[in-house]
């Protein structure tokens, strides 16, 4: 069972196995995740839109970031214990990251022309590259790869952790958001160590597909998708950021 291993958290081999025997609505297919994902994307794109222009009428955008950042979180934590809800919640999560995305993306904007359109485009570019390196198995997630991908996942999650709780206290981590050659370097390594993840939750998509996982599994695995894509996206926009003030 070694295949439904995966270090995105909405992913996990006990995931498939606490609700395998539930086909009562259907078998999930990479057909109907696929599906899936396009209309989750779609749902974070209409609100990313709505929130930036928002961003350019209101003076105030903070219940935008704080809605779609906490409401988001509060969303995706429930969506992982409660699986059979992502049906309802996945679309849910979509627009308040939606929310959150464009205000963001809208700030990012403002200090560097060009940097949003730059950052859609590279992460779209990558998740077409690994999606070709994953279905030609160029790269495979063999055990080794989850191991290393599992292992540099858990050490930037908790560095992050790490840099919250001392930023409390107003110390800064130096290289976190500083445009030095270590902070470049720093955002570049967790660019693709998210851009990687892509490639175990491709597998896992598949592997669930394959073993038959439950039909609205679909919105599940679509979420955690995008819940990768997502963090791409973030991490790319910040090392673009990095870069324009080099």
């Amino acid at each position: 069972m070694a295949l439904f291993e995966s270090n995105n958290p909405v992913l996990k081999e006990k995931t498939f196995q606490s609700v395998a025997a539930d086909h009562s609505n259907g078998v999930m297919t990479i057909n109907g995740t696929v599906a899936k994902m396009g209309f989750l994307l779609l749902m974070v794109m209409a609100a990313a839109i709505y929130s930036w222009g928002a961003e350019a009428r209101l003076q105030n955008t903070m219940p935008f970031l704080l809605v779609g950042g906490i409401g988001g979180f509060i969303l995706a934590v429930i969506i992982v214990i409660k699986k059979e809800w992502a049906p309802y919640l996945a679309p849910a999560y979509a627009l308040a990251e939606g929310l959150f995305l464009g205000v963001l993306s809208a700030m990012y904007s403002g200090l560097y022309d060009g940097i949003v359109l730059q950052a859609v485009g590279l992460t779209f570019g990558t998740f077409i590259a690994m999606l070709i390196l994953y279905r030609t198995r160029i790269i495979r997630a063999t055990e080794k790869f989850r191991a290393v991908v599992l292992t540099a996942t858990a050490g930037i999650a908790i560095f992050y952790l790490l840099a919250m709780v001392l930023h409390m206290f107003n110390i800064n981590m130096p290289f976190l958001h500083d445009s030095s050659m270590i902070g470049v370097i720093f955002s570049l390594v967790v660019v693709v160590v998210a851009a990687l993840n892509l490639i175990l939750d491709f597998d896992m998509i598949e592997t669930g597909a394959a073993q038959g996982a439950p039909k609205y599994f679909e919105w599940y695995a679509s979420f955690g998708l995008l819940v990768t894509l997502i963090w791409l996206y973030l991490e790319i926009l910040r090392l673009l950021s990095k870069l324009n003030r080099r």
